[in-house]
């Protein structure tokens, strides 16, 4: 298996359907937005579809052209979205499109990627898109510059009154005394959120003279400390701070964490500026804090509902500026935010975790590369195990062992286990599972998965030497695969020239290589076995492509491992079953 296909099979032959929407389509118009639902003949079949429900800039779209059907169906209803959204693989939306777990559940298992072009994500219901496996993706970086350049000019916009004052000779008078403004240098400016665009923010700030404080959890204090930003506490920010500039995500947390209670604790005549959600303030308690004087003025790009109504006092306001939602808005950062986001959408249809990636845990593409082999043998050996137990009991405990001779911060599991874990659940269920939603999925169903490591005389120039899988607390269709004395179903597997092998059944070494599907027999150790085995299937057309045979001692037991290219039936299996000295059999499909 490649690397980019295994990728939790990020996204298998599923992702490359394609549905009956395509990029070459007739546009039709439909209110202020355009439709191009109707598929001409020179639509591209085979190729997954995307969804773009929002404006994308040329560039990104004419990416997503060179790969996929692209559907541009702009100003969809939410009825709209839920109806089409079977039919697409991947779904590129802005902030205006709310991806809710309907939109995920409608989709039938068949999405498989949303890309949020901006960064935000609170508009896309993260937990059921990892619960369907849909990997979310963003594009953080394009339009970082952008957003902190209009944070910038509200702010400068604020302390000089520009937009009364054009406004007010506009409606034909000259008020140069009304609006006399206040300097921005030597006044400080707190920082709320101090990632991309807060930082770019301060560094802007400090160059206009302002003192920049900033306030984030997460922040780097190191990172903080390069730009001249003192980090400091919620309040002590609130309580310093002449200007305040908001940067931070809306989330659970952040939910209008600017109320009556955070503006008692402003400085009296801040001035406060938005630029990143609007659901962070309370938007009821600002108003009362501009009419009793705490909060000078404020300048809001964003809106707790985008578009607010006519008659939402803040857009009414005096001591308000405001703009529609334009921080990511310069013909630069829509060509970037296109561009990003399609190659992320590209990249994750292709089955690769891209970098942006929200609801995944990242793992770099150098170890994506190295441990292709090792996913598929992970895979295969979850596979293996499953179709082994007997009983309605089902597995719960699994324990994971990996031999490696490198150190443990030099090997990253996490991919590994997703694999087992799919390897696992899928042959006994209909869920999709992939590096997205595996941790989730076992959780869900009770299946507690512990990993151990062990030192491997082997070379560093290889991840791993093997791996082993652990059933425990269950019953087993062959018997063989429980070593004596214990009452764990036990398989291990290795890889040789990256293909991934079966060296273990139970006590029993073998060796075969997993490219098909596998029949374990347990035999009497005698002479004319291999050729009596070999035999039946031979008459019943069934090739096989590798034979191993594993015994504890000579003239003892002995486990055959035969690799098969196709099924055999239930007649066969009964045949094999009755040659003198075989006492168990067992077909795996892989």
């Amino acid at each position: 298996m490649a690397a980019t296909a295994m990728v939790g099979s990020l996204h298998s032959a599923a992702a490359m359907q394609c549905s009956s929407s395509g990029d070459m389509l007739v546009q039709q118009q439909h209110g202020v937005g355009q439709r191009c639902l109707v598929p001409t003949s020179n639509e591209v079949m085979g190729k997954p579809t995307v969804l773009v429900s929002e404006k994308l800039g040329d560039a990104g779209i004419e990416l997503l052209r060179k790969v996929a059907n692209v559907d541009c169906s702009y100003n969809l209803t939410q009825e709209e979205l839920i109806s089409k959204i079977s039919l697409c693989d991947a779904l590129i939306v802005r902030s205006g499109t709310k991806v809710t777990r309907e939109v995920f559940e409608a989709s039938n298992g068949r999405l498989k990627v949303v890309g949020r072009a901006g960064v935000g994500i609170d508009n896309v219901d993260l937990q059921a898109a990892t619960e369907v496996g849909c990997l979310v993706v963003n594009a953080p970086t394009a339009n970082t510059v952008a957003a902190a350049e209009h944070g910038i000019a509200l702010l400068t916009a604020l302390a000089r009154n520009v937009a009364q004052a054009s406004a007010s000779m506009k409606a034909g008078k000259w008020q140069r005394s009304k609006y006399v403004g206040v300097s921005v240098v030597d006044k400080t400016l707190a920082v709320m959120g101090f990632g991309k665009v807060g930082s770019e923010v301060g560094r802007r700030a400090k160059g206009l003279g302002m003192h920049v404080i900033a306030h984030d959890p997460y922040a780097s204090a190191e990172r903080a400390r390069a730009l001249g930003v003192e980090l400091v506490s919620f309040d002590e920010a609130l309580a310093r701070a002449d200007f305040i500039s908001l940067h931070m995500p809306l989330t659970p947390t952040t939910d209008k964490i600017f109320n009556d209670e955070s503006f008692k604790k402003c400085k009296k005549g801040v001035r406060i500026v938005n630029v990143a959600r609007g659901g962070v303030i309370d938007e009821d308690a600002l108003v009362r804090a501009l009419d009793s004087g705490i909060v000078a003025q404020a300048a809001l790009d964003v809106f707790t509902v985008e578009p607010p109504k006519e008659d939402n006092k803040l857009v009414q306001h005096e001591n308000v500026v405001v703009t529609p939602h334009l921080g990511a808005s310069t013909k630069e950062a829509q060509e970037g935010v296109a561009v990003e986001i399609a190659e992320a959408v590209v990249g994750a249809l292709a089955g690769e975790l891209a970098a942006t990636a929200v609801n995944a845990p990242m793992v770099p593409a150098e170890t994506i590369a190295e441990l292709a082999p090792y996913v598929t043998l992970a895979d295969k050996l979850g596979r293996l195990a499953v179709q082994l137990v007997s009983g309605v009991a089902g597995v719960k405990d699994v324990k994971v062992t990996y031999w490696s001779s490198r150190a443990d911060d030099d090997l990253d599991t996490r991919l590994l286990r997703a694999m087992i874990t799919k390897g696992l659940i899928e042959p006994v269920s209909s869920a999709f599972i992939n590096l997205v939603n595996a941790d989730y999925v076992a959780k869900q169903r009770g299946l507690r998965i512990s990993e151990e490591r062990q030192p491997s005389d082997g070379t560093i120039e290889y991840p791993l030497d093997r791996i082993q899988v652990k059933l425990y607390h269950v019953a087993s269709k062959f018997a063989s695969a429980i070593p004596d004395h214990t009452s764990e179903i036990t398989l291990e597997g290795k890889v040789k020239d990256s293909v991934p092998h079966l060296t273990k059944v139970g006590s029993f070494s073998v060796d075969v290589s997993l490219e098909g599907s596998i029949i374990l027999c347990r035999q009497v150790d005698q002479p004319g076995m291999i050729g009596k085995v070999g035999s039946v299937l031979g008459e019943e057309d069934i090739n096989i492509s590798f034979m191993s045979v594993g015994r504890t001692s000579p003239r003892q037991h002995a486990v055959m491992a035969i690799g098969v290219d196709n099924e055999p039936s239930k007649t066969v299996l009964q045949k094999l079953g009755g040659i003198p000295a075989i006492e168990e059999i067992v077909f795996l499909k892989l």
